[in-house]
Parts: C-alpha cells; structure tokens; sequence
C-alpha cells in the first residue's frame, strides 16, 4: 500500500520526465490509489519549484511576477489538498489502534517533502555537472548532492518504519488539515475587504 522505494522512485523518474519535456509531459498511468495521488502531488511540487523560480528571475516584470504570485497560491492549494487527500486514502484504508501513540507528520506530509527533496536532487545535481560552472561550484554542489540523497534515504526509511508500526498497531497518524485562508474569499481580509 505505501513503499517508500516506490514512492521516491516515482519522484526521480517523473522528474527527469518533466525536465526533458519542459513540463509539457502529460503524465499517461496506469497508476491509482495512493501512487496516483502521490503524482498528482510531485507534479504540483514541480510546478510550484518553476514558478518560484520564475519570480525570481532579475527581468520578470511586476506584472509577470503578481501572475507568478497568483499561480503560486494556486498551486500551493493544490499541494496542500493532494496531501490530505493521501492521508484521508490511507486512513480509509486502516484500521489504526488509537491507544498508540500519535506521530507528529503523517505520511503525506513525508512524501511531500520526499518529493522536494527529488527537486532538489535533481537541481543540485545540474549544478554539479553544468560545465559552465566552475570547478569550486560543482564540488560544492556535489557535496550539497550527497546530503541531499543521505537526507531522502533518511527520511524514507523514517515513512517505511511509521508504516510498519501503524500496520501493527503501535503508532498511528491522524489528518492534520492545513486550513490555508490565502485562496479563501470567506477568511482572508486582503480579498473579503476589497469587495
């Protein structure tokens, strides 16, 4: 049901997939359930990383940069969805012991940052090999790489063990809305006061 090998497997592929195709790729699965949602959610991630990069860049425009700042909001709702539309799957599919103890992250909330860390992987690793860097830059960034893969190993391991220990009863996770009052006509006064 959820395998960290899987999961951070999917995050490298579908990376380098959307990289070499410009994020044009229309990812075609086969895939349903939690793996289905887990690349809705690396896809959103993905979105999120370009935008913000395209905020950042020295000649983007106020006008190119409100447009980023409204997709980014966007695209964050749906980041934070897909993560509790994980978690809701999974709680649906279990039958957890609530006498054990609660852990503070739940699963979806790991894949997430497993899947930015996949970003970051795949970033870090451009930079260590981009021939028009120089050669302080790529060690540094070869350095920067193996934390990165040492910190997804980690963190991998860490959703492996949870799930063992829900599956037997000694932990469990409840779902932990984000609430976001951004994107809500009805929460956030910069919208609602405009009126």
């Amino acid at each position: 049901m959820l395998d960290a090998l899987l999961i951070t497997r999917m995050h490298e592929e579908m990376t380098a997939a959307l990289h070499e195709s410009e994020g044009q790729l229309e990812i075609e699965t086969s895939a349903d359930g939690l793996m289905a949602l887990a690349m809705a959610q690396h896809r959103a991630n993905f979105e999120l990383w370009h935008e913000e990069d395209n905020a950042r860049a020295p000649q983007a425009s106020d006008a190119e940069i409100a447009r980023v700042k409204r997709a980014i909001d966007v695209l964050n709702q749906r980041r934070n969805d897909l993560v509790e539309k994980m978690d809701l799957w999974l709680i649906d599919k279990l039958e957890q012991n609530d006498a054990s103890p609660l852990h503070s992250e739940t699963p979806g909330l790991m894949v997430d940052r497993l899947s930015i860390l996949a970003l970051k992987i795949y970033h870090t690793r451009e930079e260590a090999h981009r021939m028009s860097a120089t050669e302080e830059h790529r060690l540094r960034n070869v350095k920067r790489l193996a934390l990165l893969e040492e910190q997804r190993n980690d963190l991998a391991e860490c959703l492996d063990v949870l799930w063992a220990e829900v599956l037997q009863g000694t932990r469990r996770f409840k779902l932990y809305r984000q609430m976001k009052m951004y994107n809500d006509p009805e929460l956030n006064p910069a919208v609602y006061g405009r009126r």
